[in-house]
C-alpha cells in the first residue's frame, strides 16, 4: 500500500505567529516566486517539533518568507543559514534578525547555490523549507546532488508531490521522481498542512516530508546513465520497458536482456531492479564502446 500521511491534529490551532516587524497583512505575495506564506501557529509548531533543532547544529532554511519557522530556529541555538531570492522579504528579515549572532541570510537563487560551500568543520546541514511548487522537483535533484554534505531535509511540498516520492512500485504515484529520490533518500512523509494554514491559500493540501540520504551497499556504477535510463522509461509508463530502452538497446548486443522481461512496464520496477538493470546495461555499453577503439 502507498505510504500514508496522517491528517493534521484536530486541535485548535495556535495564535499566527509573524515575526514582530511583519504584520499578517503588510506584504503581498509575489505570483512569480510562488509565494504561500505559513500562517497558522499549529503547524509551525508541529514542523518545529519534527525537525527539533538543536544548538550546535547547522540548519539551512530555504525560502524562509515572513520568517514564521525562521524565529523558532533563531531561538533554538542552532546556527541558521537562510536562502532567499526576494529582496523585499531578505531585507525585513535581515532587519528583523540581525542581532542574532547565529543567524546569516544569503540573497540568491535557491536553484543555483553551491550548498557544499555552507559546511564549516565537515558537520553536516540539516535543510529546511516552504518550497515553492513551480520548483519543488528541480531544487530537489539540485540538492540531491549534494547529499554527501546533508544529514537530513524537511520539507514542505504540494500533497500530491509527496505521494509520488513516496510511492511504493506498482502504484500510479510511482514514476522517475520516486525512483531518484528513493534511491538517494530515505522517504518518510509525516503529516497534512491544510489549505488555509496559508495566506495567500493554495488550491491542494500541502504535506512535510523528511528525506534522509542513505548510502547503498550497491550503489549504481554510473549514476548519469542510471538517471538516464529512469527517464527514459518514464518518458512512457504506459508502454513497456522495451520501448523506453529502445534508443539506448540500439547501441548494445541484442542478448544484453536476454534474463531480463522486457515486456514489464516501468513502474512494475522496484528501485532496486532499477539499480542491477542499470549496472547490468552499463557493463555491456562500456564493453561496446571499447570494442569500437
Amino acid at each position: 500500500m502507498p505510504t500514508s500521511i496522517p491528517k493534521q491534529d484536530s486541535a485548535k490551532a495556535d495564535s499566527t505567529i509573524i515575526p514582530p516587524t511583519m504584520s499578517n497583512n503588510s506584504y503581498q505575495a509575489k505570483k512569480r516566486f510562488g509565494q504561500n506564506f505559513l500562517v497558522d501557529g499549529n503547524s509551525i509548531h508541529r514542523i518545529i517539533r519534527a525537525v527539533n533543532p538543536q544548538i550546535g547544529e547547522h540548519l539551512l532554511e530555504i525560502g524562509p518568507g515572513l520568517g514564521a519557522l525562521t524565529t523558532h530556529l533563531v531561538d533554538s541555538g542552532c546556527q541558521l543559514d537562510v536562502v532567499e531570492i526576494d529582496r523585499d522579504l531578505a531585507a525585513t528579515l535581515n532587519n528583523t534578525y540581525i542581532g542574532k549572532p547565529n543567524f546569516q541570510l544569503h540573497l540568491i537563487d535557491a536553484l543555483k547555490v553551491d550548498y557544499a560551500a555552507f559546511v564549516k568543520d565537515k558537520q553536516k546541514l540539516r535543510v529546511i523549507g516552504n518550497l515553492p511548487y513551480n520548483i519543488s522537483t528541480p531544487l530537489l535533484f539540485h540538492l540531491l546532488a549534494y547529499k554527501t554534505f546533508i544529514h537530513d531535509m524537511h520539507f514542505m511540498l504540494q500533497k500530491e508531490v509527496v505521494d509520488r516520492l513516496a510511492s511504493p512500485e506498482g502504484h500510479k504515484t510511482y514514476g522517475r521522481l520516486s525512483v531518484m529520490v528513493q534511491y538517494h533518500c530515505h522517504v518518510e512523509p509525516l503529516f497534512v498542512v491544510a489549505p488555509s494554514a496559508f495566506r495567500p491559500a493554495p488550491k491542494v493540501e500541502s504535506a512535510i516530508v523528511r528525506l534522509r540520504p542513505k548510502e547503498r551497499a550497491t550503489p549504481v556504477s554510473d549514476p548519469v546513465f542510471f538517471a538516464q535510463i529512469v527517464n527514459n522509461c518514464f518518458q512512457q509508463r504506459r508502454k513497456t520497458l522495451r520501448n523506453g530502452l529502445k534508443i539506448i538497446l540500439k547501441e548494445l548486443p541484442a542478448d544484453c536482456l536476454s534474463e531480463i522481461d522486457l515486456g514489464r512496464r516501468p513502474e512494475t520496477f522496484s528501485v532496486e531492479e532499477f539499480i542491477r538493470l542499470a549496472n547490468h546495461l552499463s557493463k555491456y555499453r562500456n564493453t561496446s564502446r571499447t570494442s569500437k577503439h
